[in-house]
């Protein structure tokens, strides 16, 4: 009989090939089809990434008061964070009695947590308050508290982690808190969300996300505002964007705003850099979205801060507004992708911006990144699909996102941890 040399990991030969798959990937190169298609490769992309890393879930200012609750559902967890007199807490939405879900809206305000099927009622720090009279004598409320999902803030954004060791994310959060110092998210509020379904592969959709060698093609509402370098050092950077960066790094090192480019690994980073000239928000004429500032912001002109959190968000800071993305995958070729437009608490829709033109850049771009990724995803379906080669001139971002996906991927299914990522 021939011999097989395929280890079994965790019981699961599947994940064993997909280890492998990976170790043989071609560096530079997009990753092999079933990375993009497969049921079991997404199964598993789920186990060993979304399960066991930190994923950015929404912000603080979403939940402001006692009581006041999101959901949402990381694949098959329900998920609610609520703040409570301890802060902001992330539970599995999951009742101790017999498995319901407790807060069955996306968010919502309540005095305690209530199951609807039997009404087990908890604690909003989770502890089950009362189980009626049926359970009997030798039942203790004491051992059925909710489960706790590993939570941490900063600078106005929650971040959970289903593991049961998460990696290292304090210095990235360290320095997050810092560079979000100035727009005190606290003290600001969602004007607008959208919820937008891609019909392809989380992967995909962050792919796309890491290069804009497409921007010219398919962008020209972005360009209109977006300078597309985010580094000095790159080699397509002209003399005159490296002086239009000085000015400005000059200008905001003065208003103490933070803006040097800062690394933790591969799977953080954050940078400010300008906008075009004399543009000051990511709007269609790139005049004020909001015409209150953020926070203790004084000048409207920052630019954009731009943060990556791999493996499901990147986000840009402006002076007048901030958006962020969170990517959840749903399914090997279905992914949703949700905005938010955050603006000052006191802001007033109507008076101090106009939602239209609040959104109308990006609902452009996320439409046409849609298109771009499901076309893609329709291509890398066929027969005809191997892995082709990046430029690594304009999409050494994809680059790094690949090569994080991978070696993340095989040390969470070896059980190995990855060194602790410092900042760069």
């Amino acid at each position: 009989m021939e011999q097989t040399n395929t280890t079994v990991i965790g019981n699961s030969p599947k994940l064993a090939e997909t280890v492998q798959l990976l170790r043989e990937r071609r560096p530079g190169y997009s990753l092999p089809q079933a990375c993009y298609n497969s049921a079991e490769v997404f199964a598993a992309d789920m186990e060993q990434i979304f399960y066991k890393e930190w994923l950015y879930v929404g912000l603080t200012c979403e939940i402001p008061q006692l009581g006041n609750f999101i959901t949402l559902e990381v694949g098959n967890n329900p998920i609610t964070i609520v703040r409570n007199k301890q802060g902001v807490q992330a539970f599995h939405n999951v009742c101790r009695h017999r498995g319901s879900r407790l807060c069955t809206s996306k968010k919502g305000k309540v005095a305690k947590l209530v199951c609807p099927y039997h009404q087990w009622t908890y604690e909003l720090d989770g502890q089950l308050l009362y189980a009626g009279n049926e359970m009997g004598d030798q039942f203790d409320k004491a051992d059925f508290p909710l489960k706790q999902v590993h939570t941490k803030t900063a600078g106005g954004y929650i971040f959970i982690s289903l593991a049961e060791n998460p990696p290292e994310i304090d210095g990235f959060l360290a320095e997050l808190e810092r560079y979000l110092e100035p727009y005190d998210l606290e003290n600001a509020k969602v004007a607008v969300q959208s919820e937008l379904v891609e019909e392809a592969n989380w992967k995909l959709v962050l792919e796309n996300n890491r290069e804009c060698y497409h921007c010219a093609g398919s962008h020209p509402e972005l360009l209109n505002t977006l300078l597309e370098w985010d580094d000095t050092n790159d080699p397509r950077a002209s003399d005159a964007f490296k002086a239009h960066v000085a000015r400005k790094a000059a200008e905001w090192d003065a208003d103490g705003i933070p803006h040097e480019h800062i690394s933790f690994g591969l799977r953080n980073r954050m940078v400010r850099m300008p906008l075009a000239e004399g543009k000051v928000a990511m709007t269609i004429d790139g005049t004020p979205a909001c015409q209150k500032l953020l926070g203790r912001v004084k000048e409207r002109d920052l630019g954009s801060l731009r943060i990556l959190h791999l493996p499901n968000s990147w986000n840009h800071g402006q002076g007048d507004h901030l958006i962020t993305f969170q990517v959840i995958p749903i399914g090997p070729q279905q992914t949703k992708v949700i905005t938010k437009w955050v603006v000052h608490k006191d802001a007033v829709e109507g008076v101090d911006y106009d939602v239209e033109k609040l959104r109308r850049v990006w609902d452009a771009t996320n439409a046409q990144d849609r298109t771009l990724a499901e076309e893609n995803q329709r291509g890398i379906n066929s027969v005809a699909y191997e892995p082709g080669p990046y430029s690594p001139t304009y999409e050494f971002g994809v680059v790094n996102f690949v090569n994080w996906y991978a070696d993340t991927f095989v040390a969470n299914a070896l059980g190995q941890s990855l060194p602790v990522e410092l900042p760069e």
